[in-house]
């Protein structure tokens, strides 16, 4: 009934023309397809085009679908050959057309949709939007997954359908080249994509940083729908095994254990304190662009399309899970029970009954993480060369694996009571990055079948920066019913940097676990690592307290997606324009007077501050400050500092201002941001 009512309002917020977007219809009904690059207006359409799909196919009822294709004819009305010439600024609406085709049979949305593709990177049709819309070449020329993640996926997914149902040849070339690209260069362990967070962006070849690694939710899980496509346009296991590894490490991470908190970017370390997640340091229930907690809804309940896939005399096992599910092929009904508790372990058993005695063939994936390779290409490798055999049996009888790109192919004349049991060995795996991926050089990343791990501090001691993994580290695996809703997890014994004394150092045995990324930042704040340090100079000894490490950092304004923590993190930048570290920034204020402060308990004695400046010239709009100043409370009044030096705005460096030294209890750096220009810093130091 909820839903009926709900229906029936949209229904009722439809324009007689079939338009229907509500900020468009109440606030600017004049300005309707005037800003479609950054509005959204085709992008809302798309949605509500798969929405209306998944309501038809669930309750057999018309009342979504009709609206959905009342809007779909306007679109067509307005944009298309000899009318309007233009393209989504934030794809959606293509893979979505393609859905209305399929259910409609009308081959109009499918022309549409390809309209839209086709229209990119044409500055002949409309004003090129440029590479974070995917806009700068013609889809077909393009080699390379840049721009937007998110928008680049849904991109993809919509070529692959198009490419399946025209077989159109040059659609299928551009996708294998940027899936290689990807694959090979650009992705994440957990099947994440879009490294960088400006511009929500695929970054350069294997610049893949941890810490501040973007991989939005929504973006793996566009990953996941454009890799699904690419399956059924080939029938290989190999774009499968990318699908389970974002169900399982990438998206999931995205969703908090009870349901109803989310992440936006999924990062692969973390220091305890930034708030990375949209100015939060845990999951938030909502967010000012909250796309990914309404992408989780609608990405779990399709799940069960990905278990399992027709093709001719096939039927395909794509992936495993505990369940049963029922086919028609050519007429007969054919029922197929799973029996297993993956992913915590590799025994899988399928019951097939046919409703009739029928051949057909049966394909099982064989994952590539049970036969010795993480992913395919070489970004990521196994340590391990051991091989532990594939079991497969039929009616209690082994058999022999025939393969056929990545399937084992079992044909026979199938009959109620067959049984096939696959046991894929889950030995703990430690991976190692391409050599280019300079973030990883000299680390380790643990897997366990389809599951990628990572360390917090709550289960090491506090404080995982300072532990490394040696390579003969005995390491088990154990399932744990009590912990995070029962999870496997990884124990050990690691080894871990400390200082005996002030200045002498030690190492010493730790006890050590692991724990799957996807549960991870459910229990006390603190670090966590995916990737692990294989020797003592890679771990971080703990940085000595400084005055600045001790204060409480504040400001005027920071910006949703850096961190007033940053200031005093420790962490020395590389330069101004490091965007591989956490920063601080006052954007999106430009050309105001802001401050930023430490506070303190009690009293310190102060004489000096040392300010590295951000500064991303040719990336976005922060540059060096105007001018700046340091001031002192004293009770509850601010005054100037006495004494003061000229107070430095130069890039790459820490500028060092010192003045009379004072007694307080805060500190402030009031600054004037140039006219038009934001700006930000990266580290602050104080001294005596």
């Amino acid at each position: 009934k909820y839903l009926d009512d709900l229906i029936a309002t949209i229904a009722a917020a439809q324009k007689p023309d079939g338009y229907l977007n509500t900020y468009y219809s109440l606030v600017e009904p004049d300005q309707r397809w005037t800003n479609i690059r950054v509005r959204h207006e085709l992008y809302c359409a798309g949605h509500l085009f798969e929405a209306a799909v998944a309501h038809y196919q669930a309750t057999g009822k018309k009342t979504l679908l009709n609206v959905a294709l009342k809007f779909a004819d306007h679109i067509l009305s307005v944009f298309g050959p000899g009318r309007r010439r233009d393209v989504p600024g934030h794809q959606e609406i293509e893979l979505a057309l393609v859905k209305l085709y399929r259910l409609t049979g009308d081959a109009r949305y499918l022309a549409q949709a390809r309209f839209f593709l086709d229209e990119r990177g044409r500055p002949e049709g409309h004003t090129l939007y440029g590479i974070n819309q995917q806009d700068h070449k013609p889809v077909i020329e393009q080699d390379e997954p840049v721009g937007h993640a998110v928008r680049a996926g849904y991109m993809y997914a919509a070529m692959a359908d198009i490419a399946a149902l025209t077989r159109d040849a040059a659609y299928e070339r551009a996708l294998d080249k940027i899936w290689e690209r990807l694959v090979f260069r650009k992705q994440y362990l957990t099947g994440g994509v879009g490294s960088s967070r400006s511009g929500e962006a695929f970054g350069e070849d294997y610049a893949l940083p941890n810490a501040t690694a973007y991989n939005e939710t929504c973006a793996a899980i566009a990953n996941a729908l454009w890799n699904h496509r690419m399956f059924l346009l080939k029938a290989d296991a190999r774009y499968m095994d990318l699908v389970e590894r974002v169900i399982y490490n990438g998206f999931l991470s995205g969703v908090s254990l009870s349901g109803d908190r989310f992440f936006y970017p999924n990062p692969l370390a973390y220091d305890g304190k930034t708030q990375f997640n949209q100015g939060a340091a845990t999951r938030s229930p909502w967010f000012n662009c909250s796309c990914c907690p309404v992408n989780v809804v609608r990405f779990i309940p399709s799940l069960a399309r990905y278990v399992y896939a027709l093709r001719g005399n096939a039927l395909y096992v794509s992936l495993y899970a505990a369940g049963t599910a029922s086919f028609a092929l050519d007429g007969t009904s054919i029922t197929i029970r799973q029996h297993t508790r993956y992913p915590w372990d590799g025994r899988i058993a399928l019951e097939v009954e046919p409703e009739n005695e029928r051949a057909f063939d049966l394909y099982l994936r064989i994952p590539g993480w049970a036969i010795g390779s993480p992913m395919p290409g070489d970004l990521y490798r196994y340590l391990e060369k051991t091989h532990i055999p594939i079991s497969l049996r039929l009616n209690g009888r082994p058999i022999a694996l025939e393969m056929d790109k990545g399937y084992a192919k079992i044909a026979r004349q199938w009959r109620k009571g067959d049984r096939v049991e696959l046991d894929l060995p889950m030995p703990i795996r430690r991976v190692v990055a391409h050599p280019q991926v300079k973030d990883n050089t000299g680390r380790v990343a643990l897997e366990r079948g389809p599951i990628v791990y990572c360390a917090e501090a709550v289960d090491n001691g506090g404080r995982i920066s300072n532990l490394f993994l040696p390579d003969d580290a005995e390491l088990a695996a154990e399932h744990r019913n009590d912990l995070l809703g029962g999870i496997t997890v990884i124990r050990g014994t690691a080894r871990k940097r400390t200082r005996d004394t002030e200045k002498a150092e030690k190492i010493e045995s730790v006890d050590f676990l692991a724990i799957p990324y996807y549960a991870w930042n459910h229990r006390e704040l603190g670090e966590m690592a995916v990737w692990l340090p294989r020797e003592p100079s890679l771990a971080a000894l703990p940085p000595r307290p400084t005055l600045a490490s001790t204060a409480v950092a504040s400001a005027s304004h920071v910006w949703r997606l850096d961190s007033v923590e940053a200031l005093n993190d420790q962490i020395e930048p590389k330069s101004s324009g490091d965007h591989s570290i956490p920063r601080f920034t006052w954007w999106d204020h430009r050309g105001t007077t802001e401050w930023v402060q430490y506070a303190w308990q009690e009293k310190k004695r102060i004489a000096n501050v040392e300010i590295y400046w951000f500064d991303d010239t040719g990336r976005g709009s922060c540059r060096i400050p105007r001018s700046w100043r340091v001031l002192v409370r004293e009770g509850k009044q601010w005054r100037p500092v006495s004494g003061a030096s000229q107070a430095g705005v130069n890039l790459n460096c820490f500028n060092k201002m010192t003045f009379d030294s004072v007694l307080t209890d805060a500190i402030r750096v009031e600054v004037q941001l140039q006219p038009n220009f934001s700006a930000g810093i990266l580290e602050w130091r104080a001294g005596e």
